[in-house]
């Protein structure tokens, strides 16, 4: 692998290390509440969103409430969304007067954005509005990624909280994710892309002449904004069908570079933000320890497996010293689009800036992989956190049974209450994606959706189940997602992935919120220290490996051995 590919993958390492723990700091007084910073700057627009909408901020929810409110707020985005994708032929900002989305992909592209996946079956410069991308799609961007932070300050407060019977309130966290951290970094975030050449206007397309004198037809757009929230949020979805590939969302190896720490510092800075939350940072290191060990193993094999020959093309003279090209930018590079693509799928984050269907079988699969371990490295803005901690507390229970020890996690003894919920986090996704890519690979009209058959259609499929269901978005392309039973398939595997696994957050939240904490004795199993993140590394993989392994076998790895 180049000299410049490692100065990348450390320059990016740099700003994290930089900028995460700032930003953690400023999280942790977000949602800890009282005095937090820009009171004076963001209290006045606060107060008149509760205003507006008839919230008391200073009344807090039961987690049964805070459960509630969420599925509430998720339905009425839903159906807003789904109503303007469908009117959009008739409502203005429409300069190429596209129609509105048929009933399927205008149902699948709301429950996308709505639950924070943004998978994308259509294309979007050739789909969507003006009014579609800015009034729909971008403020779902915003208000989904804030949900998902919103629940994860419930789950904090109920491990950091005695004997209470709330765990905050639902809208005052909502507006406060949205006021406070998304809508000014993604200001900033916004700015910078514009000035790297990524574009922001009003236009339809303006028609150019070639120099072979064909014309062409120049699409314009408010993409700038769009794609800083895309990324800051861990949404993903891109305003081009080219996504971060395209040269308008992503026109420099700089915007490249800026744009993979933006997938990566809000759930890193989170995690940093959870020490504060909890009143023991070294809690929150030892996650973020956790978290980034994975990420960084992740993204440096699948830097050098995209940066290696294509074993197909060896013996034909072809120059491969740039690494596995197909699918690639050239002005990024095979090791860039490595980066990212272990960036994206540790991630929510669904965006693209190389074709994942191309990707080497081995990254492909460990890409894929990646996502199958939940997402827990860093994880969605909000849901990655939740996600590590369900792991934690498993692997506390687990540590417990073996060493004889009470399981307890910050002095709170981990029960049957605690980890039925933790069964149905791990058990939600597993049955959904398996499920509906065994179904997939037994229809017909599935597969006839499918660009290539044997190993590698099966890891199509695969993929697109295990990014829907985790909420990822992302895909390897070589599918066509836009056929009814996959734009009604995988929008029923987004609501799965979304809300079965953000209730039983929530229930455990409940649980743990009520009990006192016992104090520390001799037996108490230390949860902050390198080898309690090593156990629940390997409680992540074993997890993983035990319920995806036999799948990803017959899909990449068979690919593999087939070279």
């Amino acid at each position: 692998m180049a000299a410049t590919a490692w100065g990348q993958f450390l320059a990016l390492v740099a700003l994290l290390a930089l900028t995460a723990p700032v930003l953690g700091r400023y999280a942790g007084a977000v949602y800890g509440g009282g005095g937090a910073p820009g009171d004076r700057l963001f209290l006045p627009a606060e107060r008149l969103v509760y205003r507006i909408c008839g919230v008391d901020p200073g009344r807090e929810q039961h987690w049964t409430r805070y459960a509630f409110s969420l599925l509430a707020f998720g339905l009425v985005s839903f159906l807003a969304l789904y109503a303007l994708l469908r009117l959009q032929g008739v409502l203005p900002l429409n300069p190429l007067g596209l129609p509105g989305l048929d009933p399927h992909a205008a149902f699948n592209a709301s429950v996308s954005f709505t639950t924070n996946t943004n998978w994308q079956a259509y294309a979007g410069e050739a789909a969507m509005s003006h009014l579609s991308q800015m009034s729909g799609l971008t403020v779902q961007n915003f208000v989904s990624a804030a949900a998902g932070m919103a629940v994860m300050a419930a789950f904090v407060r109920g491990i950091a909280r005695r004997g209470a019977e709330t765990v905050g309130n639902f809208w005052v966290d909502l507006t406060r994710g949205v006021v406070r951290i998304l809508l000014p970094l993604s200001f900033l975030l916004a700015l910078f892309l514009v000035g790297q050449g990524v574009v922001q206007n009003l236009n339809g397309h303006t028609v150019a002449t070639t120099v072979e004198g064909a014309a062409q037809a120049i699409p314009g757009g408010p993409a700038a904004s769009q794609v800083a929230v895309k990324q800051l949020g861990t949404n993903g979805g891109g305003f081009f069908d080219a996504n971060s590939a395209h040269p308008f969302e992503n026109p420099t190896a700089l915007s490249n570079l800026v744009q993979t720490w933006a997938i990566l510092i809000v759930p890193f800075s989170l995690a940093l933000a959870y020490g504060h939350l909890c009143g023991d940072r070294r809690q929150g290191r030892a996650v973020f320890a956790t978290m980034f060990a994975v990420w960084a193993l992740v993204s440096v094999a699948v830097m050098l497996l995209e940066s290696a020959a294509n074993p197909l093309l060896a013996g034909t003279g072809a120059d491969q010293a740039a690494g596995h090209l197909e699918g690639k930018e050239t002005r990024l590079g095979a090791a860039a689009s490595g980066l990212w693509a272990a960036s994206t799928t540790g991630t929510s984050n669904g965006s693209v800036n190389a074709m994942h269907d191309s990707l080497s079988p081995l990254g492909g699969g460990l890409s894929m992989l990646h996502m199958m371990f939940g997402e827990v490295s860093p994880g969605g803005a909000g849901v990655g956190l939740n996600g590590m901690l369900v792991m934690v507390l498993l692997t506390v229970f687990l540590a417990g049974l073996m060493t004889g020890r009470t399981p307890e996690y910050l002095g709170k003894k981990i029960t049957a209450a605690e980890i039925k919920p933790v069964v149905l986090y791990l058990l939600a996704v597993p049955v959904v994606l398996l499920g509906f890519a065994a179904a997939s690979a037994v229809n017909g009209a599935a597969l006839a959706s499918l660009n290539n058959t044997g190993p590698h259609g099966l890891s199509e499929i695969l993929y697109a189940y295990a990014s829907t269901a985790n909420n990822n978005g992302s895909a390897f392309a070589g599918l066509d997602a836009s056929t009814p039973w996959f734009t009604v398939t995988t929008g029923v595997a987004m609501l799965a992935g979304r809300f079965l696994l953000l209730i039983p957050v929530l229930a455990i939240a409940g649980s743990l919120a009520r009990k006192r904490p016992v104090p520390a004795g001799v037996s108490t199993l230390p949860t902050h220290t390198p080898l309690f993140g090593g156990l629940v590394v390997a409680v992540v993989v074993v997890v993983a490996g035990l319920t995806f392994l036999p799948a990803l076998t017959l899909g990449p790895l068979a690919e593999y051995f087939a070279l």
